[in-house]
C-alpha cells in the first residue's frame, strides 16, 4: 500500500460507501476527512481520495492526470489488469465516450460534437423544455400528492433528450431502463448482479442505436443524431462507434444528473422552508437557486483520474504513475475555504464555481442543457405548486458515486 500521512482510523472507518447511514448523510464524515487531510488512501477502491476544493479544482485541470491511460500505455506497462474484459458490450459503450477520452481523440471528437451541440442549439430547445415542464406538472395538479421523480423528473428529462436526439417518444421507457442499469457500473462497490444487468442493457442499447443511426442515414431530420452523422471538420467525421458512445453518454449522464439534482435539490428546499419561501416569493430568482441545488447535494460525488507521469505530487502526497486519484465532489462543494458557511443551504448564493459539472477539458458538455431543464422545472414548480410539502422522509438509492433519491413524494397543499 502507498505511504500516506497518518489518519485517525476511526474517521476513515466512517467513510463507508456501503453503509446506509453514510449514504443518508455523507457530509459530516466528508467534513471530518476534509478537516483532517487534503488526501487519503482508500484501500477498498485502491484510490487516493482528494477532499478539498483547491486540490480538486487543480486536479481537474492537471494534464499529468487522465481519465484514461490507453492512449499512452498498455495495462501491462502500468501493472494493471485489463478493464471490463468480462463485460465487452459495456466496454463498447465506454470506448469513445467523451468522459473517458484524452487528447488527441478527446479534442477531435469534442470539436465535432460542439459544432452541432452548441449553446444556441440548446437555447433553441427552451420552448420545448418549458412546454414539457409546464404541461407535465399541470397534469399532476388534480392529485393530492405525487412522486416528483417518477411522475415528473424522469419522463420529463428523457422526453427532452429524446426530442433533442430525434428518438421516438414511445421508446423512452426502454432508454430509462438501460440508463438506470448502465450507470450502476460506476459505483465503488456495485451490488450483486449489477454488472450483468449493465452488460445486458449496454448490448440492447448498442443494437438500438445502430438501428437508429441507420434510420437517420436513410431519412435524415433536423435532430441531433442526424447532425452528428453529417457533421464534418476539415474532412473529419464521427464514426458510427463514436456517435454511439456520444448518444449513450448524452442520455445517461444528462438524464441521471438532471433527475437527481432536481430530487436532491427539492428535498433540500422542503427541509429548508425559509429558502423555499425566498424563491416562491420572488426574493430569489430560480437561476441562482439551481446553482445552489447542484452545489449543496450534488448528483455526482466522485470522479477519478489515472496518474500518467512519474514524480507527481498532489496535495503534498507523492503518487506513482498508474495509481488513481479520486475527487470527492460532495466534499469540495462543502469546503468552507471556498464557500463561506458552506453547510448552509442558501438559495440566493448563486455561486457557479462549484464542481458539480466537473472542470478542465472534461467539463460537462451538457451543462447548459442541464441548467436549462432545472431552471424550467424549478420555475414551474414555484408557479404551480408553491405550497408543496414532504409527504414522507425520502431515502437515497444505496449508491455513493451517483447520488439520488429513490422517490420524492410531495403533498399538494
Amino acid at each position: 500500500m502507498p505511504s500516506a500521512e497518518p489518519l485517525d482510523p476511526s474517521i476513515l472507518a466512517r467513510f463507508d460507501p456501503a453503509d446506509p447511514a453514510f449514504i443518508a448523510d455523507p457530509y459530516p464524515v466528508l467534513r471530518e476527512l476534509r478537516q483532517a487531510t487534503p488526501i487519503f488512501w482508500y484501500e477498498p477502491a485502491k484510490q487516493w481520495m482528494l477532499t478539498r476544493y483547491s486540490s480538486i479544482h487543480a486536479a481537474l485541470r492537471d494534464r499529468r492526470l487522465g481519465r484514461a491511460y490507453h492512449h499512452r500505455f498498455s495495462p501491462e506497462e502500468l501493472g494493471l489488469e485489463p478493464e471490463y474484459t468480462s463485460w465487452p458490450r459495456f466496454a463498447e459503450t465506454e470506448r469513445w465516450s467523451l468522459l473517458n477520452l484524452e487528447p488527441p481523440d478527446h479534442t477531435r471528437i469534442r470539436v465535432l460534437i460542439s459544432k452541432v451541440f452548441t449553446p444556441s442549439s440548446v437555447n433553441a430547445l427552451r420552448p420545448l423544455i418549458e412546454h414539457e415542464s409546464s404541461s407535465r406538472l399541470a397534469r399532476l395538479a388534480a392529485r393530492s400528492q405525487f412522486d416528483l421523480l417518477a411522475d415528473y423528473a424522469q419522463p420529463f428529462s428523457v422526453a427532452v433528450i429524446c426530442a433533442m436526439l430525434g428518438v421516438p417518444a414511445n421508446d423512452t421507457p426502454l432508454l430509462l431502463r438501460w440508463s438506470h442499469d448502465i450507470v450502476k457500473m460506476y459505483e465503488l462497490d456495485a451490488a450483486p448482479g449489477s454488472a450483468e444487468n449493465a452488460e445486458l442493457a449496454a448490448g440492447e442499447f448498442i443494437d438500438y442505436v445502430h438501428t437508429l443511426i441507420a434510420a437517420k442515414r436513410a431519412h435524415p431530420d433536423a435532430a441531433l443524431v442526424s447532425q452528428l452523422i453529417a457533421v464534418e471538420e476539415q474532412g473529419d467525421r464521427l464514426t458510427v462507434d463514436e456517435i454511439l458512445s456520444t448518444i449513450i453518454v448524452l442520455l445517461n449522464a444528462g438524464h441521471e444528473a438532471t433527475v437527481n439534482t432536481l430530487g436532491n435539490g427539492m428535498r433540500a428546499f422542503m427541509r429548508h422552508r425559509h429558502e423555499w419561501t425566498r424563491v416562491t416569493s420572488g426574493e430569489v430568482a430560480t437561476r441562482p437557486a439551481v446553482e445552489e441545488m447542484i452545489r449543496w447535494d450534488p448528483p455526482l460525488h466522485l470522479f477519478d483520474r489515472w496518474v500518467l507521469e512519474h514524480d507527481v505530487e498532489i496535495a503534498g502526497q507523492s503518487i506513482a504513475r498508474g495509481e488513481m486519484v479520486a475527487m470527492l465532489f460532495g466534499s469540495a462543494n462543502r469546503d468552507p475555504e471556498h464557500f463561506p458557511d458552506a453547510d448552509r443551504f442558501d438559495a440566493g448564493r448563486g455561486d457557479a464555481s462549484h464542481v458539480g459539472f466537473g472542470g478542465g477539458i472534461h467539463f460537462c458538455i451538457g451543462a447548459p442543457l442541464a441548467r436549462l431543464e432545472l431552471d424550467a422545472s424549478l420555475t414551474q414548480l414555484v408557479r404551480q405548486f408553491p405550497d408543496l410539502e414532504l409527504a414522507e422522509e425520502p431515502e437515497y438509492h444505496p449508491t455513493f458515486v451517483i447520488r439520488g433519491l429513490q422517490r420524492l413524494l410531495l403533498d399538494i397543499c
